[in-house]
């Protein structure tokens, strides 16, 4: 996903349209079209920058010269209320093909009949997704065993650090567990009168991608239980979770010392981000982070590691959180399997997938694309490749809200840090009942 969407597409969680009404139009067991036939499918996507479109253009190229009966109309820089409107609606000019960056919105595409469920056509096809797939992007691609969408390149979370300031403070290397962080952001601290001169690392939820569900991962939490329950409050990940953000929070300087400083420093997306100034030595964040810190000239060396784990789970150093984008197929459409073999083409073809990765600098979202000798990537990009490989890397499931969960979630750590609330046992009861509603008032 490109940098200055995932803001957008994260708030897009909370403002997109759910279907409210069955959408018409064949299912995907249903599709009767020939595809070998003379036909011209519509695909909308959501990337916006020249790089990016000539990328997709690109990759659209390939698709039809390997289908040349296949013609397809690619529209560009498409938001998911775009997107959801014209499925609603269906037409000629209507998407056939849409790929999204909102992950959390999977639950709704599927819940709402907007997007077919693909699994008849990975069937058909003989393609099996859970060995096709990181086992993450596996996941947050469907829902309530309805696969409605595909995985079309990814994201993985990972640990950036200054190793000049590393080497200065005496740090021989990354940190591996959250102990092992908690002491080398303190070592890392360079106190300056009522701000730093150096801060080890931005723990504040309202930092650059240090959201709940991106320090979770590391503690491979739960989030609902077979019941479709809010798991928050009798998982203990969830606990431990919190309590190590707040006494990182509160080690290095306390909220308000924190977000004093953090208010003066440089935006996430513009080159003064504080990890490339120096100003904040270890940054969590994706790898899109690699390619724009390396335009911003820094005076250090960049390192890059994955995320610490809890110490009781050291043996699975080396997991993270993977989001990424998604495809699907409308179920408006009436021409379902020409779709499939476009949406077929663009997330499982080795070579395609690889080229896509290699041109927008995302992580490859197959196993295979994964591994192939024809990536072109500095060495550093290797952790983002090998996290989204993890077995043990996790994601957020899906919700027939959306991503309303996480937000509320995301509120709790923001009261929680802030010192508004001081009993957490009693929070995480209190957000896992709110959770439970909101889903039942979706329903």
């Amino acid at each position: 996903m490109p940098e200055t969407s995932r803001k957008v597409a994260f708030a897009l969680t909370i403002s997109f349209a759910l279907l409210t009404t069955a959408c018409t139009g064949q299912s995907s067991s249903g599709a009767s079209d020939d595809a070998s036939k003379e036909t011209t499918l519509n695909f909308w996507h959501a990337w916006s920058a020249p790089n990016e479109t000539k990328a997709v253009n690109a990759l659209i190229a390939g698709f039809e010269k390997a289908h040349p009966n296949i013609h397809v109309n690619v529209v560009a820089n498409m938001t998911d209320d775009k997107i959801n409107q014209a499925l609603r609606t269906g037409g000629d000019k209507a998407p056939d093909v849409i790929s999204s960056f909102t992950t959390n919105n999977v639950g709704k595409f599927c819940s709402s009949g907007a997007l077919v469920d693909l699994n008849p056509f990975f069937k058909k096809a003989g393609i099996d997704p859970a060995t096709t797939f990181p086992k993450a992007m596996n996941e947050y691609t469907r829902f309530d065993g309805n696969r409605c969408t595909v995985p079309l390149l990814g994201d993985a979370y990972g640990l950036y650090y200054n190793k000049t300031a590393f080497k200065t403070a005496g740090i021989t290397a990354p940190p591996k567990t959250w102990s092992e962080f908690e002491t080398d952001a303190k070592k890392l601290t360079i106190p300056d009168g009522d701000g730093y001169k150096q801060l080890g690392f931005m723990p504040d939820y309202h930092g650059w991608e240090t959201t709940t569900e991106h320090y979770f991962a590391q503690f491979s939490p739960t989030y609902f239980d077979k019941d479709g329950k809010s798991n928050l409050a009798k998982d203990p990940a969830f606990t431990a979770g919190f309590t190590l953000q707040k006494k990182l929070v509160d080690e290095l300087g306390g909220y308000q010392k924190l977000e004093r400083y953090r208010s003066k420093l440089g935006d996430e997306w513009g080159p003064k981000h504080p990890f490339h100034t120096g100003q904040v030595a270890m940054q969590l964040d994706g790898e899109w982070r690699l390619g724009m810190a390396l335009d911003a000239k820094p005076n250090f060396d960049i390192g890059v590691a994955p995320l610490p784990v809890p110490d009781v789970q050291a043996s699975q150093y080396g997991k993270g959180y993977i989001t990424g984008t998604i495809a699907g197929i409308a179920a408006t459409s009436t021409k379902q399997n020409a779709a499939w073999e476009l949406v077929k083409y663009m997330t499982t073809d080795t070579d395609a997938v690889v080229n896509f990765s290699n041109a927008i600098h995302n992580v490859p979202s197959t196993l295979t694309a994964l591994k192939s000798p024809k990536l072109k990537y500095d060495p550093r990009f290797r952790t983002f490749l090998d996290i989204a490989a993890n077995p043990n890397s996790t994601t957020t499931p899906a919700s027939v809200n959306g991503g309303v969960y996480l937000t509320t979630i995301q509120q709790l750590g923001y009261d929680y840090e802030s010192g508004k609330v001081t009993d957490l046992k009693a929070a995480l009861e209190k957000t896992a009942r709110q959770i439970d509603t909101d889903i039942a008032q979706a329903k």
